[in-house]
């Protein structure tokens, strides 16, 4: 049997158009299999812990594919990968991993969180990681409108519909609060569709302004429609920031 290989990754990516290989444009996938093929010879069938979107960065990501011969010098490898994929990615550590690891199918959670700053001013060298909302919102009713995601829902009302693909989630945490100047989300799921973090923050943002009530989504997520919700926020405030096997 081939060896199976993990590669931990971080990015930047705002110099993306997302992470899943798209030809004619330049995506994280993309980038780090030419790194890939240009070290060990070989273009590896990769696996990935979360797809991200165009413009959304990632703190800790994962992703998996076998080989057709081992790698004797793994440390040797990884550096060279991260001369290549530099500086906008970082390959944290290269491992050999179980035969049966896969870096989506085997990840029993993804975490995300979302940066918002609430100061009058945009601070210029946040620009690319933070979402510049300009007035102070009411934390209290945006963890009212979390804690409404919690648990497993069908959130077609929330998510970009996914040909074949189950609108249900299960969240297992959400909440918001202050660190370090900024309004934090932070939200874990076995897994996620498309845009659903994204959803969830603009209905945050929109009850925190007292635009929606604060205890709106009971309704929205009953009434599966994407009309039903308030578009989504912007991706560059978003990470994708932890997996858990």
């Amino acid at each position: 049997m081939p060896p199976t290989y993990r590669l931990d990754v971080a990015y930047d990516g705002g110099g993306f158009r997302g992470y899943a290989r798209n030809a004619g444009v330049r995506t994280v996938q993309g980038v780090i299999e030419a790194a890939l093929e240009r070290v060990l010879g070989e273009v590896p069938t990769t696996s990935v812990a979360g797809r991200t979107d165009a413009g959304v960065h990632a703190h800790h990501n994962v992703v998996s594919f076998e080989l057709e011969s081992p790698v004797e010098d793994l440390d040797q490898v990884r550096r060279s990968l991260d001369a290549l994929v530099g500086p906008e990615i970082v390959i944290w550590a290269f491992a050999e991993a179980a035969p049966d690891f896969d870096a989506r199918f085997s990840a029993s959670a993804r975490s995300y969180r979302y940066f918002i700053d609430e100061s009058p001013a945009a601070d210029p060298l946040q620009r690319h990681r933070v979402w510049h909302v300009g007035q102070i919102l009411d934390g209290d009713a945006m963890n009212t409108t979390a804690a409404g995601f919690v648990g497993e829902h069908d959130f077609s009302s929330l998510c970009r519909a996914a040909e074949g693909r189950s609108p249900v989630r299960r969240v297992l945490s959400a909440t918001w609060a202050r660190e370090d100047g900024l309004l934090v989300f932070s939200v874990t799921a076995s897994s996620f569709c498309h845009q659903l973090v994204r959803s969830m923050v603009a209905l945050c943002v929109d009850a925190g302004r007292g635009k929606v009530p604060a205890d709106a989504v009971p309704g929205i997520l009953a009434a599966k429609d994407r009309h039903a919700a308030r578009g989504v926020a912007p991706p560059h405030g978003l990470t994708l920031w932890e997996v858990s096997y």
